[in-house]
């Protein structure tokens, strides 16, 4: 119970045991394991089995038709933010990661999914005259915070600067969804992030108090795909669906663990104060 209550307030270490989980490390660790058995010790044969693991899983991982049948699901379950006939007040842009480098324009500093996303956001803003545009990240060590440099690309596409609202310290989406309640309330608001990702987001405003309404983009799983070249060849672009897929597989466990530490806790703290307070249990 300690271990997980030290992960579930560091968000570094959280970060960090996550990486090393994912599909393309894991596999490489086993491999160099499978190697030093052959290198080192006497049990070679072992270790040809374990390196034929790892090349194997390797090879499934980037093979589009297991990644697309993995990751499609998940992407699938909203469809695209369509127009309605209802008010939106504000449209909330979820980060995804940036570099700062001056000798490249703004739109490359930012990580690919961000910019899907940060374009689907203002597409959608500019349907509704008079929404607002949040856009969340915090810094990631770098000199300027992620929402600060959605803000200067949307700024450059012709967003106005008062119709933008900066949440500048949010890590994840569980802080960008508490810090968006706090004045959100009742308001009317559309979620963008990527389509993986929409189900857990979705579920962290929820439990904040908020029912956004889902604008789901940056699609990876295709499977109208019908050039053999494209569709049986190991690729790195099938590898990052797996990724996501096992990404966002690890978010949900991470959820449910989180909610059933701080529920025990909740339920511990309960009991203590019953035990404390109520004069007829003394």
């Amino acid at each position: 119970m300690l271990f997980f209550r030290a992960i579930l307030y560091m968000f570094e270490l959280k970060k960090i045991i996550s990486s090393l989980f994912m599909p393309l490390p894991a596999l490489l660790i086993i491999g160099f394991i499978g190697l030093s058995l052959i290198m080192f010790t006497a049990k070679r044969k072992s270790g040809c089995f374990i390196v034929l693991f790892s090349l194997c899983g390797l090879f499934l991982i980037s093979f589009q038709p297991i990644s697309s049948r993995l990751l499609m699901p998940l992407e699938r379950q909203y469809t695209v933010f369509l127009p309605t006939d209802q008010s939106i007040d504000y449209v909330m842009v979820l980060g995804s990661g940036h570099v700062v480098d001056d000798q490249i324009p703004p739109t490359s500093e930012l990580s690919r999914t961000a910019l899907v996303r940060l374009t689907e956001g203002i597409r959608i803003m500019r349907m509704y005259p008079g929404s607002k545009l949040i856009l969340s990240g915090y810094s990631g060590g770098s000199e300027f915070s992620h929402a600060r440099m959605l803000a200067q690309v949307a700024l450059a596409l012709g967003v106005p600067k008062s119709e933008i609202i900066l949440l500048e310290t949010a890590k994840d989406t569980w802080e960008e969804a508490r810090q968006a309640a706090a004045f959100v309330q009742q308001k009317k608001l559309v979620l963008v992030t990527s389509a993986s990702h929409m189900e857990r987001a979705l579920y962290e405003f929820r439990s904040a108090g908020l029912n956004p309404m889902p604008a789901p983009t940056n699609f990876l799983a295709q499977k109208h795909i019908y050039q053999p070249w494209e569709k049986y060849a190991p690729k790195a672009r099938y590898l990052e669906q797996t990724e996501r897929y096992w990404y966002e597989t690890m978010g949900h466990i991470w959820q449910v663990l989180r909610d059933w530490v701080t529920g025990y806790e909740a339920a511990q703290g309960s009991k203590h104060a019953i035990t404390v307070d109520d004069p007829s249990q003394q």
